[in-house]
């Protein structure tokens, strides 16, 4: 069985890719942001002087619970995780995003790689995460 779902209500993928897909046991989110369906992002912050103020532990936050969000959608729950991939784009964010992840995740949760990247699809964005979910089809 494969099944590929756009979530109504979620920012709407930036290119011709489902935000999740379903293979059998197997389910896959493509990499996700902290990108509201309005297109702003959680944790970018328009200041009085015009600067935008970003923050890692804000739009970790909102990632990783965008990804539970859409998990649910597919039938799962946090629990049926089973790997992780971020992308930062700067790893003096790390610290940051690694509290933040403890709050949602300790060492029984899925499995995690973390990398540096040059850049993500908007300059707001600081981090995106894909995961992989095992969901047995009932």
């Amino acid at each position: 069985m494969i099944e590929s779902k756009v979530v109504e209500g979620k920012a709407k993928p930036l290119g011709n890719y489902p935000h999740v897909k379903r293979v059998g046991d197997f389910v896959y989110i493509s990499g996700t942001s902290s990108r509201r369906p309005d297109n702003t992002h959680v944790g970018a912050v328009v200041g009085p002087d015009g600067d935008v103020v970003l923050s890692i532990k804000d739009q970790t936050k909102a990632v990783i619970e965008n990804i539970i969000n859409l998990l649910v959608e597919a039938g799962g729950k946090k629990e049926d995780l089973i790997d992780l991939t971020t992308f930062l784009v700067d790893m003096d964010d790390f610290p940051g995003y690694n509290e933040v992840y403890g709050q949602f995740f300790d060492h029984t949760g899925p499995t995690r790689t973390t990398v540096a990247v040059y850049q993500l699809p908007h300059p707001n964005l600081l981090i995106e995460i894909k995961a992989i979910a095992y969901l047995p089809i009932k």
